[in-house]
């Protein structure tokens, strides 16, 4: 099913039970977040919310509308596997060559160009029933979000951002945080490596003001559209027309030549001036972690446009999982045939949600020839986005990559330090905060597939090892130094335990110091990996999270015979880590404690929510289960 605008996606939402409506008056500032955050971390990703009343606006705001697989699946019209296949059948298409063929062909070709966006000239288009200008802009009175405590402000968290090139015109649409800093300016949160930064730099270099339009509240099609990480050029609103199996209908902005989408409910237009940055940030991102200040283009609106009675859209994000786990599952599945028709060999590949997408993909082969895993490596990390994977693990077995615990435990049990790891740099993330420096730092891949002829076999792995209890080795580590706090081993029947440690750098020493102190008894027993004091080691979704976020390959890892040492801690100079050290999001207790005493409902799931410890996220074992 494809929707014509937000209103008809909230009205199915709420026929099929996916919607819950807040009538009790909230507050844009960190309430509305407590309530996502806690819905969104409720079995199965919870319900959409529609917040009725929202302090200081006229208007409703919705969030969460992603938050799950089958309000990915109802807003995408189908499970997304299944768009992935119509989408294959489109990318394997060979040339009609008999006249059969050519006339099989042409109902296909008309479908396809039924994919393509329309302009229309459009008297009173919904987007534009009202009209402000000049001094009637007022930012203030749209429900914008302050999302966390530390957060430098109010952001608009899911605009459609839409730029067109200087010298070709062509169309890009993205999505990137808006930070508002007065009733007619806002932050431009593009990326060095996003392609609305792209356009930017061509205004840039011609000295010339850049017109940009950002609708909010669009139809899920574009929404998810704006998200996808297309090739630079491709225009968003065609896979858009592809998911909706029908033409996005645009409308020329009023102050801007730029198109926008006719049914939004919000339409901001106005200008970037590419001599002029201001800082933005902090904001509690998707890693978990506040993104830190830096300088960004300002945008200056010039006109708000909307509905008659417009719903705001936003999206709350941080430590997983979250709404946008399942928006990015949604393109794990749907670019699986396009990076397939660069390397036909890869069987599936997956995103764990605790590597934020970025920081873990695990792929599944069909090895062919030897050292073929590091081609497919290779391949990744000069792809799209995927070239911002901090670490790529190959396996050959496509069914690990539905069982998480399977997955760590064929690592562990099959992997040669020596000879299967591969440390690399390149460029990362710019949310990347465990790198030395921005943008640019180590990335690592580990090769497990299994050994095919003219490889060399892998190293012998058996360790005798003397059977010591978790408390026999941490009254060990203890009477070595008072700093190594708790302890817990894991997968112990693996040819490589891992032993979770936490130790105590309030003291001063580094991690560094602690590397040093673990004598041979200890590595003897599986690989350790160091945390700081206040994690919670039973949390199988947390240690994996800080171990996938919190390390720098070439810093972080020490490698011996056949030990290694892993540091999963927070990192400063003591570590010879100079660059600021981002805070772990967390919502402030007066919040808890004020949307608890405001959400009194006697039935309903945000009462669950609501008066039921936060559920942080699943286990990783789960997780995949469920992907």
């Amino acid at each position: 099913m494809s929707y014509k605008n937000l209103g008809e996606f909230i009205a199915r939402l709420e026929t099929e039970g996916e919607l819950v409506r807040i009538d009790a008056r909230v507050s844009p500032v960190l309430e509305i977040t407590e309530i996502t955050d806690r819905m969104s971390k409720a079995p199965g990703g919870g319900k959409a919310l529609f917040f009725e009343k929202v302090e200081g606006s006229a208007f409703p705001v919705i969030t969460n509308a992603f938050g799950s697989h089958r309000r990915i699946a109802l807003a995408l019209g189908s499970d997304p596997d299944a768009l992935a296949g119509r989408l294959a059948e489109i990318l394997e298409q060979t040339p009609p060559r008999s006249m059969r063929e050519k006339m099989s062909f042409i109902p296909k070709a008309i479908a396809w160009a039924n994919f393509l966006p329309r302009t229309r000239k459009i008297k009173a288009p919904p987007c534009q029933e009202v009209i402000l200008k000049g001094d009637e802009v007022d930012l203030m009175k749209i429900p914008i979000l302050h999302c966390w405590p530390k957060d430098g402000g109010r952001f608009i968290t899911l605009p459609v951002v839409f730029t067109k090139g200087l010298h070709d015109g062509k169309r890009n649409v993205g999505m990137y945080r808006m930070q508002v800093y007065n009733e007619k300016t806002t932050g431009m949160h593009w990326h060095i490596h996003k392609d609305g930064r792209h356009h930017y730099h061509e205004y840039q270099r011609a000295g010339k003001r850049m017109e940009v339009a950002v609708a909010i509240g669009t139809d899920p099609a574009i929404t998810y559209a704006a998200t996808a990480p297309l090739p630079r050029g491709v225009d968003e609103m065609i896979l858009a027309g592809f998911i909706r199996r029908k033409p996005v209908v645009m409308v020329r902005g009023v102050t801007v030549d730029i198109e926008v989408p006719a049914e939004a409910e919000f339409v901001l237009e106005g200008y970037v001036d590419p001599e002029e940055t201001r800082v933005e940030g902090p904001f509690g991102d998707h890693t978990g972690y506040y993104s830190l200040e830096d300088l960004y283009p300002v945008f200056h609106v010039t006109a708000v446009t909307h509905r008659r009675n417009p719903i705001y859209s936003a999206t709350i994000v941080g430590r997983p999982p979250m709404e946008d786990c399942y928006l990015a599952l949604a393109t794990e599945r749907l670019f699986l045939p396009m990076i397939k028709t660069l390397m036909p060999e890869i069987k599936d590949y997956w995103l764990p949600w605790e590597g934020v997408f970025h920081n873990i993909v695990v792929a599944a082969i069909e090895k062919e020839y030897p050292q073929h895993a590091a081609k497919i490596i290779s391949g990744l990390w000069g792809t799209g986005q995927m070239s911002f994977a901090k670490a790529i693990v190959i396996v050959d077995d496509r069914s690990l990559l539905s069982d998480g615990k399977r997955l760590l435990e064929h690592i562990l049990n099959t992997v040669d330090f020596h000879s299967d790891i591969t440390v690399a740099e390149g460029i990362l993330d710019v949310l990347d905060h465990s790198a030395p420096q921005p943008l640019y730092g180590a990335k690592i891949a580990v090769d497990v597939t299994a050994r095919i002829t003219g490889e060399q076999p892998r190293r012998n792995r058996s360790v005798s090892r003397v059977p010591w209890s978790d408390g026999e080795l941490l009254r060990h580590l203890q009477n070595i130094d008072s700093g190594f706090v708790a302890l817990r081993r894991i997968f112990p029947e693996c040819a490589n335990p891992l032993i979770l440690m936490t130790i105590d750098k309030e003291n001063g020493k580094s991690s560094q110091y602690y590397m040093d102190k673990i004598d041979r008894e200890v590595l003897s027993q599986g690989i350790c990996v160091l945390y700081d004091t206040h994690i919670d080691l039973t949390d199988d979704s947390l240690t994996l999270w800080k171990a996938l976020n919190n390390i720098d390959y070439s810093r972080d890892i020490r490698i011996m015979e056949a030990e290694i040492i892993i540091d999963a801690t927070k990192k400063g100079p003591a570590d010879g880590h100079v660059r600021p050290w981002p805070d772990d999001i967390e919502m402030s207790a007066d919040i808890k404690e004020r949307v608890k005493r405001k959400i009194q409902m006697p039935q309903g799931i945000i009462n669950v929510v609501l008066t039921t410890p936060i559920r942080r996220a699943e286990s990783a074992e789960n997780q995949s289960g469920q992907q």
